[in-house]
């Protein structure tokens, strides 16, 4: 028998908050942090994710990549900004510059990182497959 397939609906997704949304509904966990740190902690297990792992399907892929592009990953960089520790800053408005000549990581390409991450170098360690559907 296979791992079990949660599915996440880009086709809700409009932005972070949404993806957000949509990562509590397709996982079925309760509150979280709404991050990347905390994301990638519920991936890792112990929230209510299946513990043997899981396939986690995005469809509407397409449209994640465009809803978390380069748009919402400046809206994200500049709010991150007022929160961020001072010394940390040259390096955010590095990014920034970066994302708004259109170039460098967007939100879509650093959340993909996380989930694979999450899912452990090691393949007997996996316990998140991403799959991208359209």
């Amino acid at each position: 028998m296979g791992l079990k397939t949660l599915v996440l609906d880009g086709a809700r997704v409009d932005g972070l908050e949404a993806f957000w949304d949509e990562v509590t509904r397709s996982l079925r966990v309760g509150p979280w942090g709404r991050n990347l740190d905390a994301l990638e902690d519920v991936l890792r297990g112990g929230f209510g994710t299946p513990p043997e792992g899981f396939v986690w399907k995005w469809t509407g892929a397409a449209r994640l990549q465009q809803a978390l592009g380069p748009k919402e990953t400046e809206r994200w960089l500049v709010a991150r900004r007022s929160s961020t520790h001072p010394s940390n800053w040259p390096a955010l408005d590095a990014r920034l510059t970066k994302v708004r000549a259109g170039e460098g990581e967007t939100l879509f390409d650093e959340l993909v990182s996380v989930v694979r991450g999450a899912a452990g170098p090691d393949m007997a360690l996996r316990r998140v497959e991403l799959v991208f559907e359209g």
